[in-house]
């Protein structure tokens, strides 16, 4: 592929690129030469479970494999036990080697959904089977590569220490273990969030001191969640799973605020953002259904995009759907032979208290068999299954034991 078109590609939906004219040199050198460029990713699996968010920067990594380079993986099962305070106040608890480990065989068998597994194109490494053995000597001599003043241009190095927040030495090793690792691997591009961004020109400095070639930075940004304000977050709700199924990606697709609904196209799909803008500007319904449909397709190909539609416009005219969760009530919560409507819907894991489900009645947002619950003190026996709905599409199915 031309250089120029390789360019176009890589650049879409890239926040930070330093440098275009080193990429462009290293693009030119690996097609004379013949020898694809090495792309890194470090990811500290210090949860188990991706989203559409985490896929970002790994879809970028696919272009590169696609384009005809290698990328590296790098499970940064020893990085997560230093913990990394980027983006906030104190640094991220960390894990054991065995937890890291654990959460990192679920996190390749997730992301390779979207890599390429092609042994030439893909490479899975551990940052412990070179961190573990640094001897002190080596440490010293890591550690020197870099000063404390400039650890201190780090945003949240600088607000902790003018905050007078502690900053413990080993997070500042935190950045130059990161580094090492591209020193370790001969990285020529090195791929993250925005968040990472000085970590990952640290490993440029670190590279120079240790006689290579600097890598290239090429940072995506950090995708917002559905809530349209925090950083997609698994802990927050605000999440599209990547191994979601099809019904709920489609309906967690269709919630994606309007105003971010071009970003979602460009970050998380192939769209064409051309036609994408003018659908948004013309009929912003259609065009959460076309964003919907490609997000199905991505992740489950495309047997499942009409059944997940139908079941969504099914949902949004007062359906109840055949597939609910089911959950079965204990005969000992009754009280003579009923249940009060709040610790139903409570018990059913509908709401997470009474105090909630009394609030969901009175703002008519709770539904038994499919019609609207306006009495707050409502008894309900169980002589048949009952569904309760919260929301549009937030359904349980309840049943009486024995």
């Amino acid at each position: 592929m031309d250089i120029s078109e390789s360019l176009k590609i890589i650049k879409r939906g890239t926040e930070h690129l330093h440098s275009e004219d080193a990429l462009t040199e290293k693009l030119k050198c690996s097609a004379q030469s013949g020898k694809p460029l090495r792309v890194k990713l470090g990811v500290d699996p210090s949860s188990s479970d991706l989203h559409i968010g985490h896929a970002v920067v790994l879809r970028k990594m696919r272009q590169f494999q696609d384009l005809g380079h290698k990328v590296i993986l790098i499970i940064g099962d020893f990085t997560a036990m230093i913990g990394d305070p980027t983006g906030r106040s104190k640094t991220r608890p960390a894990l054991s080697l065995e937890e890291t480990r654990k959460n990192g065989e679920t996190y390749v068998a997730q992301a390779t959904k979207i890599l390429d597994t092609d042994p030439e194109k893909l490479e899975i490494v551990h940052n412990s089977k070179w961190l573990e053995l640094l001897n002190f000597h080596e440490l010293i001599r890591l550690s020197a590569t870099y000063t404390v003043a400039r650890m201190l241009e780090r945003e949240d190095f600088k607000t902790r220490y003018s905050s007078g927040v502690a900053i413990s030495v080993h997070e500042f090793l935190y950045p130059l273990a990161q580094a090492y690792d591209s020193v370790v691997i001969k990285a020529d591009i090195e791929l993250g969030g925005t968040d990472q961004l000085f970590n990952i020109l640290v490993g440029r400095d670190v590279q120079r001191e240790y006689g290579q070639k600097p890598q290239v930075v090429l940072t995506v940004p950090l995708l917002v969640g559905l809530d349209g304000v925090e950083k997609m977050s698994k802990s927050l709700n605000n999440y599209i799973g990547i191994t979601e199924p099809p019904e709920l990606m489609f309906k967690k697709a269709m919630q994606v605020p309007d105003e971010l609904l071009h970003q979602y196209s460009e970050l998380c799909t192939q769209l064409d953002l051309a036609k994408m803008k003018a659908l948004i500007t013309g009929d912003v319904k259609e065009a959460h259904r076309v964003f919907a449909r490609e997000l199905v397709r991505i992740y489950h190909g495309p047997e499942p995009i009409a059944q997940a539609e139908k079941r969504y416009d099914y949902v949004a005219k007062g359906g109840i759907p055949d597939d609910l969760p089911e959950y079965v009530l204990p005969t000992s919560e009754l009280a003579n032979g009923s249940i009060w409507i709040c610790k139903l819907a409570t018990l059913a894991g509908l709401t997470s208290s009474n105090g909630e489900a009394r609030r969901l009645v009175q703002n008519r947002g709770l539904r038994l068999n499919g019609e609207q619950v306006t009495d707050i003190q409502l008894q309900v026996s169980l002589d048949n299954p009952v569904v309760l709905q919260k929301g549009k599409d937030n359904f349980v199915r309840v049943s009486l034991a024995g």
